[in-house]
């Protein structure tokens, strides 16, 4: 048990440590100076974290079978720990895009989600989603409904005025999102009258959009919260 403790202590401090490698690696004077160093570091790094992995569907494995072993790979944890790995194998083993592989490099990032594995907070935060899936489905489908209604809307009333911004409906997908999240870049805006009352609309439209959620997640892990007491309690 001692020792399970402190590899796991281990583990921590070694995805605190990527974390801030990967950060320090960002900047080109760092990266040029240190390369052979941080490329040594990683290499030792994924070792451990394979090691893990693969330890952990050994242990699977040996308490409940195959069952016990894809439970664990297809788990939330055992696919964050699947994902931080992959993208250096990638790398090594097959020829792909340089702009791919650095785009995967950003997984290293799901390393620091292992620190959650035994976080009584972030179980409770899964069971809470878990617990309002259905309800987190309807309003992902009412979002996505009230997205394109506004871009077609938006399409038909700016077209005419703005067809190299408002060209179709596609291109009116980002204003849409972009003004029901109520982020509003400005980058694309109507100029119409029908457009801009139109858009003011939808802006408080958008502040609904996004409450909704929002307040289903909040109850729900509330919910999980006072559940998790009385259990304490009995």
């Amino acid at each position: 048990m001692k020792i399970s403790a402190t590899f796991d202590k281990f583990i921590y401090s070694l995805i605190i440590a990527n974390v801030i490698a990967m950060i320090l690696e960002s900047h080109v004077s760092i990266r040029e100076m240190y390369h052979s160093y941080f490329y040594v570091f990683e290499t030792f790094s994924i070792a451990i974290f394979s090691f893990e992995y693969l330890f952990r569907v050994v242990v699977g494995f040996k308490n409940e079978g195959v069952r016990g072993a894809t439970k664990y790979m297809f788990s939330t944890f055992g696919l964050i720990d699947l994902i931080s790995i992959l993208p250096f194998y990638l790398n090594q083993f097959i020829k792909v895009d340089g702009r791919f592989v650095r785009i995967l490099r950003l997984f290293r990032l799901t390393r620091i989600f292992k620190l959650g594995r035994d976080s009584a907070s972030l179980k409770l935060f899964i069971q809470a989603l878990s617990a309002v899936r259905n309800e987190l489905k309807f309003t992902l489908f009412l979002s996505i409904l009230t997205i394109l209604f506004s871009a077609s809307a938006i399409y038909f009333l700016e077209n005419e005025a703005q067809p190299e911004k408002f060209g179709s409906i596609t291109e009116s997908i980002w204003w849409a999102t972009v003004s029901l999240a109520t982020v509003g870049y400005g980058d694309v805006y109507p100029i119409t009258v029908g457009g801009k009352a139109f858009a003011a609309v939808i802006s408080l439209v958008g502040i609904g959009v996004v409450a909704i959620p929002t307040g289903i997640i909040s109850a729900s892990f509330v919910e999980e919260i006072i559940a998790a007491k009385r259990r304490k309690e009995r």
